[in-house]
């Protein structure tokens, strides 16, 4: 297998042909069938996003996990959050989801979930690669695993979004927003424009067709909502949405066609939250000041986890958390699920709306602003030099080393970390300026190199 497939504890990610191929995809769901469901005969739920390695890398995955005597329950092509939801409904003994979530065309990914519909826990995600570097496991001596379909799995989704106690559906209707909402060709093409009809919301669809030709760089930031920030603009829309390929992030376009930061999904969401809810708030390393602000008004905590929703998840469960989530745009509401869900993030966000006499933009200025500013590097060299070297000229932070090194100050902070995703080391500033961020981003990257 490739050399620079990247396993962490978001799964097993690579490009499409090279690093990641069909026989790749087969051994790791053999692998993880062995792992969850050796000795009993719950299923294993099965799922995709849109890309077009998506069906053949699906029907390996769902071939070796036959062989291995696992019976499957096919969701097909559907929302990240959907098929974790799927998993608890079934009882499953847990699911595959091929996707890279916001990684470019070029990629694709598996991601593996539990019983519990969580992502894999860094312990169990390890044993899952000893089992494959162990070498593929021989098929079952008895019967094949039976495959079954589950067409009702979004339908699901929907019916639990809509039934959330934080979501007034008729609230929402009455103030007749229109959206527009990009999904960039991905999954979330298949609920998101369902769930804001049933919200009474006018939506102007871009993209909104599943077939994974991303008309655009699929990672739902500001600088490729560009497009989205013109059709608010012309359309006079209140406001935008953009989720990525999996649908488990989602960012906004303020009603004046700017591109507020996917940081501002999460805030905003636990506001909602917390205004009918209190409680503590989970939020990776990476996320802004804004949440904290946001809790801080609550008179509650933010608690911080690595980056991952796996270790959000797990944080949030630990310290029984009302909402939580990450700074990417992904929002967690454990009333659901402990997952992502970008229709989770865009029914709590309109409520908030519904129940406010502002757009976007008005709650946006309500609060301290911050600058993040995002940068990449190289990986490679001695990390752990680096760190201790950044904490060394970077005194009077308080350092978090949970998941590289995070140095914070009341009003700004810096945060380097490998990626788990791409073969780069991530380097991400907050400050009230952008040249505070990009002074520290700076310190950073000269000693990196």
């Amino acid at each position: 297998m490739s050399d620079t497939l990247m396993r962490s504890v978001s799964g097993v990610r690579g490009i499409v042909g090279s690093d990641l191929t069909a026989d790749v995809v087969s051994r790791y769901a053999a692998a993880f069938g062995a792992l969850v469901a050796a000795g009993d005969r719950r299923p294993v739920v099965l799922a995709r996003d849109s890309r077009a390695s998506g069906p053949l890398f699906a029907e390996a995955a769902r071939g070796a996990l036959c062989a291995a005597g696992v019976d499957v329950v096919d969701c097909g092509l559907v929302p990240t959050p959907t098929a974790q939801l799927a998993v608890e409904h079934h009882r499953a003994a847990g699911g595959i989801i091929v996707t890279a979530s916001h990684n470019p065309v070029e990629w694709n990914a598996l991601k593996f979930v539990g019983a519990d519909g969580l992502f894999l826990d860094a312990e169990t995600v390890r044993r899952l690669f000893d089992l494959v570097d162990a070498g593929k496991p021989e098929p079952a001596a008895g019967p094949g695993g039976a495959v079954a379909t589950d067409p009702e799995a979004v339908a699901r989704h929907l019916d639990g979004v809509l039934a959330l106690s934080y979501v007034d559906a008729g609230r929402i209707a009455a103030r007749r927003l229109t959206v527009v909402l990009d999904c960039v060709r991905g999954a979330g093409g298949v609920i998101m424009p369902r769930l804001l009809e049933r919200l009474g919301c006018r939506v102007i669809g871009m993209d909104l067709e599943p077939d994974g030709a991303f008309p655009r760089a699929p990672e739902p930031v500001p600088e490729n909502l560009g497009a989205l920030g013109s059709a608010v603009r012309d359309a006079g829309a209140d406001l935008g949405m953009a989720v990525d390929p999996d649908g488990d992030r989602m960012a906004l376009v303020d009603e004046t066609g700017c591109a507020i930061g996917e940081d501002y999904t999460l805030a905003l969401a636990a506001q909602a939250v917390l205004e009918r809810k209190v409680g503590p708030v989970a939020a990776n390393l990476s996320t802004s000041l804004v949440v904290d602000d946001v809790a801080r008004a609550f008179g509650v905590e933010v608690v911080r986890a690595p980056v991952g929703e796996a270790h959000v998840a797990r944080a949030m469960q630990r310290v029984a958390a009302v909402v939580g989530g990450e700074g990417n745009g992904g929002v967690m509401l454990p009333d659901l699920h402990l997952g992502r869900d970008a229709p989770v993030a865009a029914a709590l966000i309109l409520d908030l709306l519904a129940r406010s006499d502002r757009l976007v933009r008005g709650l946006v200025e309500a609060r301290p602003r911050y600058t993040i500013v995002k940068a990449r590097a190289p990986r490679g060299g001695d990390l752990e030099a680096a760190y201790a070297a950044l904490e060394g000229q970077l005194a009077g932070a308080a350092a978090d080393r949970q998941d590289g090194l995070r140095l914070g100050w009341p009003d700004r902070w810096l945060h380097v970390r490998p990626s788990g995703t791409e073969p780069i080391v991530r380097l991400i500033a907050e400050a009230p300026t952008r040249e505070g961020a990009q002074e520290l981003v700076a310190v950073a990257r000269a000693l990196l190199s």
